[in-house]
């Protein structure tokens, strides 16, 4: 929830008079120039009684303009997303609440809030007189198929006197911001790579697999237990050491997404590249719920979450955290200026890395090559393959023969990974399940190696 105090004053130093004449309505422009009219008229026919009504109906419209520019409401106001992370295409509710803190009521507000138009409409609310002490609230909705962070605020209040002859904007300054992450798919669990390295039936794996005399100790802290106590250390230290606990280590899975520019044709909700990040955000979050320690990894060498010398979400992050801070990242995610994927590939050179999955755009023979090498430092390859061609081309026209996707395709194969191409509005659940088929040799003259 973000809390915006008191609404400002006008620039009353800045504008002065000028700013409470600025806030005239039409109403009260044309009560002025009648007034004004009326009373040149009277001048020049000398009629007393009509320079009373010209006098009456130009200064109306100034008091209320005088009177309204000098009230000073202290209206508090706060907003409050719900969520405030939301997938492309869903909704979010955006709720809005006026307090009068001072002691006196307040007259007619018309609140309105500042919203990016991919968002929708700007919404805008009346609200009535609201008693000392009150508070109204109100609601609206906001959706956007397209991901992203957008910033919502400041509010505004537009104050106006009963006669409706001016009315004054005066604005909060606080903003929250709404993200929206792209559309995650679930996907059905198969036997992945790495997981009987890294799990095993019990998901975990001892590090200390050496004998007792080779437990690496530590000092006692209060609350450990006594019966971990390693008296063989604490005679050596002179302090009292206790066994490690067990540290388990978790299976690892890379997500490599492919951002080059030249790599996807085509823009908006159901182009290439944006099947690309969303297929990559659905692989990082069901990789989460699967235990591994996941990374996400961009052509650019670019790793998220980023903490540590590896770059994964280790334990001392929570799961939780880390498929929000890569959300986020994918939320804001664009095309690189990069022209190689080498880059990763110097990123996942430093050793056996896991599971690598990948979604790719256009490849060269050479970007392939590069893509290749990256087998020999996983535990097991996925790729996935989208054809720009393909993807950009109408409905009912046929891709060009011959695709370079198909001797990309042919080059991974040769290397050990596990790939795919993906059609023009395909399931990524589906393609899963294929990719699991593949590799286990059920779909014939795949000759393809195992994840592991």
């Amino acid at each position: 929830m973000s809390t915006g105090g008191p609404a400002p004053a006008p620039e009353q130093d800045k504008g002065g008079p000028r700013t409470a004449l600025a806030g005239l309505t039409t109403r009260g422009r044309s009560f002025l120039a009648a007034g004004v009219a009326a009373a040149v008229c009277a001048y020049v026919l000398g009629q007393s009684d009509l320079l009373r009504v010209g006098l009456l109906l130009a200064v109306l419209p100034l008091v209320c303009a005088t009177v309204l520019y000098r009230t000073r409401y202290r209206v508090a106001g706060s907003r409050r997303l719900s969520p405030a992370r939301v997938p492309a295409g869903s909704e979010a509710r955006v709720h809005l609440r006026m307090d009068n803190v001072s002691r006196l009521p307040t007259g007619l507000l018309m609140l309105q809030d500042r919203v990016p138009y991919v968002l929708g409409p700007r919404p805008r609310f009346v609200l009535d007189r609201v008693e000392a002490g009150g508070r109204r609230e109100v609601s609206y909705r906001v959706r956007s198929d397209l991901r992203g962070r957008y910033p919502l605020g400041p509010l505004q209040l537009r104050l106006t006197d009963p006669f409706g002859m001016c009315e004054l904007t005066r604005s909060f300054s606080t903003f929250d911001t709404l993200t929206v992450v792209p559309r995650v798919e679930a996907l059905p669990p198969v036997r992945l790579s790495g997981e009987a390295k890294g799990y095993g039936d019990g998901r975990h794996r001892s590090l200390a697999l050496a004998g007792e005399d080779d437990i690496i100790p530590r000092g006692y802290r209060h609350g450990d237990d006594l019966r971990r106590v390693h008296w063989r250390s604490t005679a050596r230290y002179g302090e009292l050491m206790v066994r490690r606990e067990e540290q388990p280590q978790r299976a690892r899975c890379t997500v490599l997404l492919d951002t080059r520019a030249e790599a996807f044709l085509g823009a908006g909700p159901d182009s290439a590249f944006e099947w690309a990040v969303s297929g990559a955000a659905s692989m990082l979050v069901h990789m989460l719920e699967r235990g591994f320690s996941v990374r996400l990894l961009t052509d650019t060498g670019s790793s998220v979450p980023g903490e540590g010398a590896d770059g994964f979400a280790g334990a001392s992050q929570e799961s939780a955290d880390a498929a929000g801070l890569m959300m986020d990242t994918l939320a804001v995610i664009d095309h690189s200026d990069g022209t190689g994927l080498s880059p990763a590939y110097d990123v996942l050179r430093g050793g056996n890395e896991g599971l690598l999955v990948a979604f790719l755009g256009d490849l060269d023979e050479e970007q392939a090559t590069v893509i290749g090498k990256m087998r020999q430092r996983s535990g097991g390859a996925v790729a996935f393959l989208l054809d720009s061609e393909a993807w950009t081309t109408e409905p009912g026209e046929v891709p060009g023969a011959g695709s370079a996707s198909e001797e990309s395709l042919r080059l991974l194969h040769e290397a050990g990974w596990t790939a795919l191409t993906v059609p023009r509005g395909a399931s990524l659940t589906d393609l899963w399940r294929q990719a699991d088929q593949q590799r286990t040799g059920v779909v014939s003259g795949s000759g393809m190696e195992g994840w592991s």
